[in-house]
């Protein structure tokens, strides 16, 4: 099967990946030292670098939904990536999390079917990387446990069966999963950029300053 991704770059070890190919833009002139577009390929944007610190870092855009998502992690770990981190966006369900939160994933249940391609059961949990997820908390000063959130495949009333969940996306369960399969170090954090319930959206400037925090906070985590 030919590869979604075309590389103009390297591949680094270590990957944030995010849904948007605009919030990789944004990340990639957040976190790295002179990024350069590794691909553009099917619009998926993705950003080559260094951090700072001198690491090297991939910051890739995976598209909308847990299959172009899953595609696109089977690419990278094929050109070597090892370790890789999610920041994406969640509706919040209305189950204690509002609009602007910043959500670690300590599980994803996967309400749709797309999770069974990679040997996920209807509404089965999958765990991200105990040690990454770990990571992920610590970085907050204020304390914090990782939340129970559901996968959907097409519109967040699936997402009202599943018990427990504070928050609904379309991709983390399908991308742990498939992380898993291919022995990679995952782990999500996503921003409740709005509420099933309509308590409001977030502006998009809020917005972007929530992803360039969640950015630094998957940078810190994965230059640990």
């Amino acid at each position: 099967m030919p590869r979604r991704l075309r590389p103009t770059a390297p591949t680094a070890p270590d990957a944030v990946l995010v849904g948007d190919p605009g919030r990789a833009l944004l990340l990639a002139q957040e976190l790295l030292e002179q990024p350069r577009m590794s691909n553009h390929a099917r619009g998926l944007w993705g950003y080559y670098g260094s951090t700072p610190a001198g690491d090297a870092l991939t910051i890739q855009s995976t598209g909308i939904g847990g299959p172009s998502a899953a595609l696109v992690l089977g690419d990278l770990a094929e050109m070597g990536v090892q370790r890789a981190v999610r920041v994406g966006t969640c509706v919040g369900l209305g189950r204690g999390c509002k609009p602007g939160d910043l959500l670690v994933v300590g599980e994803a249940i996967a309400a749709g079917g797309s999770g069974a391609a990679f040997g996920v059961e209807q509404d089965a949990a999958v765990k991200p990387d105990r040690e990454l997820c770990e990571r992920l908390l610590s970085e907050f000063e204020e304390e914090r446990t990782a939340s129970a959130i559901v996968s959907v495949d097409a519109h967040p009333e699936e997402a009202s069966r599943a018990a427990g969940a504070v928050a609904a996306d379309m991709q983390t369960a399908p991308l742990l999963a498939k992380a898993r399969l291919l022995g990679v170090e995952a782990a999500a954090m996503l921003i409740v950029s709005e509420c099933a319930a309509g308590a409001g959206a977030l502006e998009k400037e809020a917005l972007e300053d929530l992803e360039r925090r969640a950015g630094r906070v998957a940078l810190a985590v994965l230059s640990g």
